[in-house]
């Protein structure tokens, strides 16, 4: 079952790529507002996006949450191009350099976590208290980027989208994986808080799309999402973390690579949106062949001079 999940999760990754990249070229046009409501690829890139949502959220009740969030890093050298795709240009370089070390990067910390598979269990003061600190995340970072201008901005609201998203799978993992074929155990506010959950972080995800910088604004949440969920697992949900000297030296490794690769992408010029083309005046020109002379006006004379 649990080769089923990732294979699952690697479909539900690659949809959930080219809807992002959709939503973020409409959000940098109209920004964050209501206004995405009336664009239609807006909506597809969400459907695209929710279906890839939901069957990361099926791969999440068939294998543990340490293998499965690690899949949807890969997705980011997919969505990056696919982004300067839609803006109508190539995508450069520094853009596939920096995509790639950062999929690989955080590939490489996320292998290091063994997989523990077992059944989710969560109390409600620990999901309390979880999405306590989310809150906190949240809050600080968005404190945070209205200070900041540019890249720095982006990434920061990232940093809040990515803990909400990682709020989601941490809560649909516990749901799905405490299923167990029972329906009535949906009936919980676990169940209730995801799409309140996914909400949020949709608000939170358009927000940063609209700042411009699609790479390090993707990253970023592919970055904090898994790490936050991993944590989850390991001191929530009892799932296992890497230990021993071994992992030392590929962990550093593979954070040298995810810095490198995080600060890459921050230095790449950001995505506008389309620009109006002011409207100009039409220039009429006069009608063409000979015109008529003109006929010479009589001076104008004073009532003293007619009086003379």
């Amino acid at each position: 079952m649990t080769w089923v999940g990732v294979t699952i999760a690697l479909v539900g990754a690659l949809g959930y790529a080219l809807g992002a990249a959709l939503q973020q070229f409409e959000a940098v046009t109209e920004g964050a507002s209501l206004k995405l409501m009336r664009r239609p690829r807006w909506w597809i890139g969400g459907i695209i996006g929710f279906t890839g949502a939901s069957l990361h959220a099926v791969a999440l009740s068939l294998a543990p949450l340490v293998v499965v969030q690690p899949i949807s890093v890969a997705t980011l050298v997919f969505a990056v191009p696919l982004a300067a795709m839609l803006h109508g240009r190539r995508p450069h370089r520094a853009e596939i350099l920096g995509s790639v070390a950062v999929a690989v990067g955080l590939l490489g910390l996320m292998l290091l976590v063994p997989a523990h598979p077992s059944v989710p269990h969560l109390t409600n003061t620990e999901a309390l208290g979880f999405l306590g600190c989310v809150g906190l995340v949240v809050l600080i970072s968005h404190l945070a980027s209205r200070r900041a201008r540019g890249p720095a901005k982006a990434l920061l609201m990232s940093v809040g989208a990515g803990a909400v998203t990682a709020s989601v799978s941490t809560f649909v993992r516990v749901v799905g994986g405490d299923l167990q074929g029972d329906l009535g155990r949906l009936l919980t506010w676990f169940t209730l808080a995801i799409p309140v959950l996914l909400v949020c972080a949709v608000v939170l995800l358009q927000r940063s799309y609209a700042v411009g910088y699609f790479g390090i604004a993707y990253a970023a949440v592919q970055v904090v999402d898994p790490i936050t969920s991993v944590l989850a697992g390991a001191l929530l949900l009892d799932e296992a973390l890497p230990s021993g000297a071994a992992d030392a030296i590929p962990a550093l490794l593979a954070s040298a690579l995810l810095i490198w690769g995080t600060v890459t992408l921050g230095r790449l010029s950001p995505d506008h949106g389309r620009t109006p083309v002011p409207e100009v005046p039409p220039i009429t020109s006069p009608p063409a062949g000979p015109q008529p002379p003109e006929t010479p006006q009589p001076p104008e004379t004073s009532e003293a001079s007619r009086v003379a």
